[in-house]
Order: structure tokens, then C-alpha cells, then sequence
């Protein structure tokens, strides 16, 4: 008896230490917040670029902190770069490349969405309020997400992980009128700043970025107010606090494009003075190594000293084993933009050192295409509006104009992405050099937008990275035929029309948007395309077909287009096919297409994506 009482004794004082030194581990890990501003690049921040405003709530983490001066979002729309954010990891490998979500995915095999993990460690973590991703996330990501989730309820000396979503500056503050333009007044001067060079000239446009630069100090004074709510409780001593926005800008040919507008954040990490020892970097200094979304993950964890998961694509930038020396080599980033509600495109990034690579894989889309979204906003309206009078010079237009298939950019002596040195001998290395790391990086990945979208909720995305595993060599071969579009069209001739003939229905879709690419230049080939216009099993085949022939001039693509929608019956599907016919049926092209929506299938006209592009086209 007296032996059985001393081992219930040990036990008792096991689980009395065990739980001493639990509470001990947590009560001495960092708290960390993250501040995060909707839709605004660094270009508005004079902490960051002269053209900007002060933010001096902002320029005061800095003081105590690291500014970041090549920070990148991954993709730049809301719930591609939160997926990426919460994940770690690339969203076209996981399925999550896609904005707004038609069907919900999985998180990869074994990956928890970080703050999970952070739970696990002992960490109160809550979210206000956003989220917003395209995955399915399970019931231990949050200990609150709401727009009243505070740190506050945490429990005695427990760490913490907080989010908190300023949406001050989202795009839909610049869904102003007419008449509010002409009856308030900014108070950022009207002439304090320049224009972009590729934007109109114009009174509009200057207003719309005073109002927005106003947008940005406003959402500053907010920051401001969460950091002194930090102060107040006597958190700044343990809490790393992190600014960033959520991805790029809303003016004009911003959110939603990869340009370094559309992608490169502002970014100030505040070190508290109980943690100085995790980051080696002084305090108050300037880092030009780049970092992306995909580190953000991975480096909460380092910080919290839990270990990163394998599957996650990022690396830690502070903490434990992250140093200056190697922050400072970090050179690059990767970026990827494919569906943005109802405008589908699919383009892809590297911004290495000061050059910037754009690979357009689908050429005959441009920028410009109708979102509806976006021009709700009055400066895209007159943006077009001018187009169309033919008021705009060169820089100005090419945004309602095909891509090229590559651009190559250098960004210190063109911030605006407005001279593409693609064709230019004296860089020339430097092209062949960007190109291949890309490849590597899409087959590495690999990349599953080389299937349609609709073909990936009917087939991949109960398991989307197991379902790239198994079609890695499918989706490399598919990469090849679209990069034929980089060779010029006698070169390739043979092997497009041997790809056009395929069994495999995707090595035709990407020969047939390759053909496009080409335009003029494959105008002999016209007669194979009618046939795949007529009879191609895969619906979007036929639309591709058309299209083509729609650009070349020599057939109108309506009746095609019309007949392969009536006949769909997947939403996504459908919604690809009217992307065709939007294209179709802007000015350069200026097709007319008579539709009955009736003939068009329930279960699609009744989706919310379509809806928008059935609404523009009159349908609806």
C-alpha cells in the first residue's frame, strides 16, 4: 500500500513540474501580431518611396524595428495571398490560385493551417477579422475569428498570435461618384505627387490618387490606435509586431496584375526589447534582402520556436538560424495570377535583383479586359473611355492591348514596368537566364493551372498536391507547348500541328491558345483549326478554335461560342467560355453575339461569377 501512495505521489508531483514547466515554456515564448492594411503596395508610403505620404504610427515601429524594402505578396488579390499567407506554401500547387473560389479545397496531406500549430504549442491565437481563404480549414485554426477577437481573453501569462485586418484602404473606398469628386476635397495636395506614366494625365486620376493617398493615413492612424492598445496592456516589451499589406494597390492596373504595384508590400516587423537576441539585425535598420508570403508562416513558427513544417515552401527570415548574412542574399520572388472573379488569365512572375520577368501564357487576353469589380472604379472607366477615343500614347494603351508572351523589366531604371527589354539583344542573357528559373519553378511546383479550372474541381481538388504529383510529367509536358509561343511560328510549325492532333485533349487546348498567340503569322493553318472548332470533343477546344479565328479575322467566332456555352454544364467551364466571348467582343475585335439565356444551363447561369460576366454582356 505505502509503495502504491509514493507512485501516485510521483505522479502527482510529475504533473504538478510537467505543468510548471509548460506554463514556464509558454509564459517566456513571444507574442506575436500582425498588422495587416488591405490593397496597398509600397509605392504610397514615404517610408518606403518619395512619391508617398507620412505614416508616422508605421515610421514608429520602424524606429524600433526593421523596414523591409522588398517584401512581395505572392499574388495580388485577397484570397490567393491570405491562402498563401496561412499555408506557407505556393498557391498554384495547392490548388488555392483561384479568386473568388468556385469550390473550396483541401490542405495538403499532413499541413495545418500555422496558427495551428502555434495552438498546439500552448498560443492564444485569434484573428480580426478577415480570412478569406480558398481551403478548408478545420476547427483548430482560431481560438476566435471575429470582428471582436482581442488578445485579452487569453489566459494568465499565455502567449499570443493575433491578426488584425484594417480595410480601410480596400479597393472599394475608390467606388466613389462623380458628384463626390466634384463637391470634396482632398487633403493630400493634388500636385504633392506624380502620376504614374503609364495612367492618364488627367484631373481624375490625380484626384483618385490623392483620395487614396488619404485612404492610407487614415488606415496609418489605426495602426496607431492597435499599437497603443499593445502599449496600454504593457505588451510591447514581448510582442513582435508585424505591418504589411495584404498585397498590392487599387489604383488602375494594380490589384489583380503582377506588376510591382499590384505586388510589392510595405513591410515593418517592431522588435520587442525581451526578444532582441532572435533577430540579428540593429534596430532601426533597413534590409534589402527579399522576403514573400510564403517565408511569413515558417518565420512565426521560428520565432515561436516550433519547428516549420517540411511541406511548406517558405524559409524562416527571423529567429532561430535565420541571419543577416543570409536575409541579405535572398534575391527573388515569385509571383502567379490566374481568375479574378469573373476574368480568367493566367500569368506568371520572377522578380530577381532589379529585373522583372513576366511570362503572359494566354497573350491574346489583355490587361484591360472587363472585370466588373474593378470598373466600378470612375479612373478605370475613363481609363478605357480615353482608350477608345485613341487619347492615350503608347504606355498608356498597351494595357488595353495583347501581351507579347515574355516582358522583361528592369525595375531600379523603370519602376512602372513600361519598357519591356524582352527583344533587346544587350539583354538577352539576362531573358534566357529569367525564363528558365521560372520553368524550373512551374515544373518544380508543379504549376496546376496548366489544366482549366473546371477540369481541376471535377478532378484534382479533393487532393490537389497528390493530384500534381501524379500528373508532374503531364503538366511539364504541357508547359513545353505553351513555351513554343517563345519561338517564332516557322520554327514550331510542324510540332503545333502535331500537338493539335493529340489524343491528350490539354496538349491541344495549349497548341490551340499557342496558335492565337501567334495570330496573323498562323493564318495558313486556319482550315485544321475550323475542324477543331466543329468537332473537338472538349468544349473549350472548340471555343479555342474559334477564337482564333476570330483574331485572324477570318471567321466569326459567335456561333461556335454561343453553342459550346448552351451546351456546358459546369459553371467554370461556362465561365471560360465567356471569357472567350468578352475578349470577342472588345473594341479591338468588336464581335456580336446574340445569347438566350434561357438556352443556357440552370445550374450555370444561376453562378455568381457568371452572373457578373452575363450581366455585362447584357444577358442577364
Amino acid at each position: 500500500m505505502r509503495e502504491i501512495n509514493i507512485y501516485y505521489l510521483f505522479l502527482i508531483a510529475f504533473s504538478f513540474f510537467s505543468s510548471c514547466a509548460k506554463h514556464a515554456l509558454e509564459s517566456d515564448r513571444p507574442n506575436i501580431v500582425w498588422i495587416t492594411s488591405e490593397d496597398n503596395s509600397k509605392h504610397y508610403l514615404s517610408l518606403f518611396d518619395s512619391n508617398g505620404v507620412s505614416t508616422p504610427n508605421i515610421e514608429k515601429l520602424a524606429v524600433h524595428g526593421i523596414t523591409f524594402k522588398h517584401a512581395f505578396s505572392n499574388a495580388p488579390v485577397c484570397s490567393v495571398a491570405r491562402s498563401t499567407l496561412i499555408t506557407g506554401c505556393y498557391a498554384p500547387r495547392i490548388g488555392a490560385q483561384f479568386h473568388r473560389k468556385m469550390q473550396i479545397v483541401s490542405m495538403p496531406d499532413s499541413l495545418l493551417m500555422f496558427p495551428a500549430y502555434l495552438r498546439e504549442a500552448g498560443y492564444y491565437t485569434t484573428n480580426n477579422s478577415k480570412e478569406d481563404y480558398n481551403l478548408i480549414k478545420d476547427g483548430g485554426v482560431w481560438d476566435e475569428t471575429s470582428n471582436k477577437a482581442t488578445w485579452k481573453n487569453r489566459g494568465k501569462d499565455q502567449p499570443f498570435f493575433h491578426v488584425f485586418n484594417i480595410g480601410i484602404s480596400h479597393e472599394s473606398s475608390l467606388h466613389f461618384s462623380k458628384e463626390q469628386m466634384d463637391s470634396t476635397s482632398t487633403e493630400t495636395d493634388l500636385n504633392a505627387f506624380d502620376i504614374q506614366p503609364d495612367h492618364p494625365q488627367s484631373d481624375l486620376f490625380r484626384y483618385t490618387n490623392a483620395y487614396y493617398r488619404d485612404k492610407i493615413q487614415e488606415m496609418d492612424k489605426k495602426v496607431g490606435a492597435v499599437i497603443a492598445e499593445l502599449e496600454k496592456d504593457g505588451l510591447l516589451v514581448n510582442t513582435f509586431i508585424f505591418y504589411f499589406g495584404d498585397h498590392g494597390g487599387v489604383l488602375p492596373g494594380s490589384k489583380g496584375y503582377l506588376f510591382e504595384t499590384g505586388l510589392h508590400v510595405p513591410l515593418v516587423i517592431y522588435i520587442p526589447a525581451k526578444y532582441q537576441e532572435l533577430v540579428d539585425t540593429e534596430m532601426g535598420s533597413t534590409q534589402d534582402g527579399f522576403v514573400s508570403f510564403i517565408d511569413f508562416a515558417p518565420t512565426v513558427l521560428n520565432l515561436a520556436g516550433i519547428k516549420i513544417p517540411k511541406l511548406m515552401d517558405g524559409k524562416a527570415f527571423l529567429g532561430p538560424g535565420a541571419n543577416r548574412e543570409n536575409l541579405n542574399t535572398r534575391d527573388e520572388t515569385f509571383s502567379y495570377a490566374d481568375r479574378f472573379d469573373e476574368k480568367y488569365d493566367q500569368v506568371r512572375s520572377l522578380r530577381k535583383g532589379k529585373y522583372k520577368y513576366i511570362r503572359y501564357f494566354q497573350p491574346c487576353n489583355f490587361d484591360g479586359l472587363m472585370n466588373n469589380y474593378r470598373y466600378q472604379q470612375l479612373a478605370y472607366q475613363e481609363w478605357l473611355s480615353l482608350y477608345e477615343k485613341g487619347k492615350l500614347n503608347e504606355d498608356q494603351a498597351k494595357f488595353f492591348r495583347p501581351h507579347d508572351p515574355e516582358a522583361l523589366f528592369d525595375i531600379e531604371l523603370d519602376p512602372f514596368e513600361t519598357k519591356n527589354l524582352a527583344n533587346e539583344e544587350e539583354h538577352r542573357q539576362t531573358l534566357l537566364e529569367m525564363r528558365s528559373r521560372l520553368n524550373g519553378w512551374l515544373k518544380e511546383m508543379p504549376d496546376l493551372s496548366f489544366y482549366p479550372e473546371h477540369n481541376l474541381i471535377k478532378n484534382a481538388f479533393d487532393n490537389p498536391v497528390a493530384f500534381g504529383q501524379k500528373h508532374q510529367q503531364d503538366i511539364q509536358q504541357y508547359l513545353e507547348v505553351a513555351n513554343l509561343n517563345l519561338a517564332t511560328f516557322e520554327q514550331v510549325k510542324d510540332r503545333l500541328i502535331k500537338h493539335l492532333a493529340s489524343a491528350d485533349e490539354w496538349e491541344r487546348y495549349w497548341a490551340l491558345i499557342v496558335r492565337s498567340g501567334f495570330r496573323e503569322n498562323a493564318k495558313v493553318l486556319r482550315n485544321d483549326i475550323r475542324e477543331i472548332a466543329q468537332n473537338d470533343p472538349e468544349l473549350i477546344n472548340r471555343v479555342r478554335a474559334a477564337e482564333f479565328l476570330g483574331i485572324i479575322g477570318v471567321e466569326p467566332p459567335s456561333e461556335v461560342m454561343s453553342k459550346s456555352l448552351y451546351a456546358s454544364e459546369e459553371p467554370a467551364e461556362a465561365l471560360l467560355i465567356l471569357n472567350s466571348i468578352t475578349l470577342m467582343t472588345s473594341p479591338d475585335y468588336n464581335y456580336s453575339f446574340d445569347i438566350t439565356l434561357e438556352k443556357i444551363s440552370k445550374n450555370v447561369r444561376e453562378n455568381d461569377e457568371v452572373k457578373r460576366r452575363l450581366e455585362y454582356l447584357n444577358i442577364l
